[in-house]
């Protein structure tokens, strides 16, 4: 079975930086994988990679069967990025914003409800306006316009922040569940004890490349015995 990611030698530019210097990775379907690093490593430039959102200028970088360095936009539909901005309309309802990013992603909304329901917001929340939410009221609807477009892959930025311990116990349920339902799953967080004990693979990015590549247990990942790839310093 093709991979839902694969870059080999993949080069991604932020402006004219090399934002990513040749990163090699492959990711399988049904997977949830933590990408490790410091601040600047690389990590949030992968996510924008993988969904698009970045051109990629050398190398090859192919997700869900489509060439980023071709088609980049096509792949936009069947990605799901969670960053650190919520991407919501501060004026629209919890329910309206749903609905818009689920209309924008040309589905049906019947998807809306459940998510409401799965993230705790169909209750009275499901009508206050966005600007009217808590942070962790803001973060639960950004999960759940992600849950009501149903991804293949979700691209997951700081998934954790803002929430409670229970918010985020329904966070890693719902990662888990997609997963297990054949989503692909890539988070990156510095609450390594929470996210390590949710991936199945912790994949550390440093200087735009992928350093190291190994399963949860620690036995060598896909990427262990290969050379180590040479990029831009």
């Amino acid at each position: 079975m093709e991979p839902v990611i694969r870059f080999r030698g993949a080069v991604a530019l932020v402006g004219r930086f090399p934002a990513l210097a040749g990163v090699d990775l492959d990711v399988g379907r049904g997977e949830i994988v933590l990408l490790q690093g410091p601040n600047g490593a690389g990590k949030t430039t992968l996510l924008r990679t993988c969904a698009g959102l970045l051109p990629v200028v050398s190398g090859e970088a192919v997700v869900l069967g489509h060439d980023l360095r071709r088609e980049r936009r096509g792949v936009r539909a069947h990605v799901g990025l969670l960053g650190h901005a919520s991407g919501l309309y501060g004026d629209l309802t919890v329910e309206e914003n749903l609905r818009f990013w689920t209309r924008a992603a040309h589905l049906e909304l019947s998807t809306v409800d459940e998510a409401l329901a799965t993230m705790g917001l169909d209750g009275r929340l499901r009508s206050v306006t966005v600007n009217r939410l808590s942070a962790g009221q803001r973060r639960r609807t950004s999960f759940a316009c992600l849950l009501a477009r149903r991804p293949e892959l979700w691209l997951l930025d700081e998934p954790h922040a803002g929430l409670d311990n229970d918010a985020r116990d329904l966070v890693d349920t719902v990662i888990r569940d997609a997963a297990a339902a054949g989503a692909t799953v890539l988070v990156a967080s510095h609450e390594l004890e929470r996210a390590v004990s949710l991936a199945e693979r912790v994949v550390v990015v440093s200087g735009g490349m992928v350093t190291s590549d190994s399963l949860r247990a620690g036995d060598p990942g896909p990427l262990a015995q290969q050379p180590e790839a040479h990029g831009v310093s």
